[in-house]
């Protein structure tokens, strides 16, 4: 086992901040993360466990012990009268396993395409866009106890999935294992690493659609749908075609996508505030509540396009902070944290409502 110091994590976040691991180690595999807590230095360190950096600010060098997850394999482990099951190593990055599936005719995972980020942190944040989560395609996952090195199986009930949250965001209050699941209450950050991810990919597939954008490109599309409804590689393209023209390419524009979930209101809180503002953007939930968009709150505050230091406000899509010093002159975890809560505060002073980040801060 290869433990490696002092390694640069610049690219090895989507923000492009400049930090370092100061101990890690690369897992391939479950008997890495064994051979981790069979050596007692290493075993004794906290842990951190990193994906594909596209949730996270770094705001220093990282002191536990960086857990560099390299698991790859995507495949058809079965299938049963309803779906597929497909299952992918937690290290495969979450577009191109979303790509596979379409390419082998198993449809669910279009609407969630061009999310940045890992396999294994899927089920963390409970990803979603345009109307579909993770949770409603998902049919259990692998992991690993990072105290005892016991492999464990979770369904979607243990995972506690919530609007991006799960059981994997919240710290237990108990001294257990993490393998002891059966505990509705418990909580599972930094006490696990996923491994693999299992799918359920519906064979009576239906197209989710209903958001503005995807209903503008189906008016759009020529010819139209001989069944009246687009294919799941239709909607896959559009969802990217989507995604490329409001959201910055990490690539070119450091980023960490969504910076703020879409906070909820109840109905009256929402009547209150469309008095006030007419145009706010919002959506009914099934249980009654109505979500917000967070980036129209943040656009109606002024903050579009609007900067501080190297952190900045994109200006095309509100909810997305960027790296404005490129790779030359990077932005700082600390900046993009003034930004966020500068943002936090407007809203809360125009709105009553106080936005949560989704990145994990570090």
């Amino acid at each position: 086992m290869l433990v490696e110091k002092n390694v640069p994590l610049q690219l090895s976040n989507t923000f492009g901040i400049v930090a370092k691991a100061l101990s890690l180690v690369r897992v391939a595999g479950e008997a890495d993360i064994r051979e981790v807590l069979a050596d007692p230095a290493l075993q004794a360190m906290p842990k951190f466990v990193l994906g594909g950096g596209s949730n996270i600010v770094l705001t220093g060098d990282v002191k536990p012990l960086v857990l560099k997850v390299e698991i790859m394999g995507k495949r058809l482990v079965s299938e049963t009268a309803k779906a597929w099951i497909v299952e992918a190593g937690a290290g495969e990055s979450w577009h191109d396993l979303v790509t596979w599936t379409l390419q082998n005719g198993y449809p669910g995972l279009e609407n969630l395409a061009l999310i940045p980020g890992t396999v294994g942190a899927s089920p963390v944040q409970n990803i979603g866009a345009y109307g579909v989560e993770l949770q409603d395609r998902f049919e259990s996952l692998d992991a690993v106890d990072l105290t005892t090195g016991q492999g464990f199986t979770l369904n979607a009930a243990q995972c506690a999935f919530g609007y991006r949250d799960s059981v994997f965001k919240h710290k237990s209050s108990t001294g257990d294992s993490a393998a002891s699941t059966g505990n509705p209450g418990f909580g599972l950050a930094d006490k696990a690493l996923i491994t693999r991810v299992r799918f359920a990919l519906p064979k009576n597939w239906k197209p989710v659609l209903g958001y503005a954008d995807i209903e503008k490109k189906m008016a759009q599309s020529s010819p139209q749908p001989a069944s009246g409804a687009p294919s799941a590689l239709q909607i896959y393209e559009w969802i990217c075609e989507i995604r490329r023209a409001k959201l910055p390419d990490p690539q070119v524009i450091g980023n960490a996508g969504s910076f703020f979930k879409n906070p909820t209101v109840t109905a009256e809180q929402c009547a209150d505030i469309i008095q006030r503002e007419p145009k706010i953007v919002h959506y009914p939930m099934d249980d009654g509540s109505i979500k917000l968009a967070a980036g129209w709150l943040i656009d109606a505050c002024g903050w579009k396009g609007k900067s501080i230091g190297n952190a900045g406000v994109y200006e095309r899509q509100a909810l997305v902070l960027v790296n404005r010093g490129g790779k030359a002159d990077p932005v700082t975890g600390g900046e993009v944290m003034t930004l966020a809560k500068a943002i936090q505060t407007s809203v809360y002073e125009r709105f009553g409502i106080m936005l949560e980040h989704e990145p994990v801060v570090v």
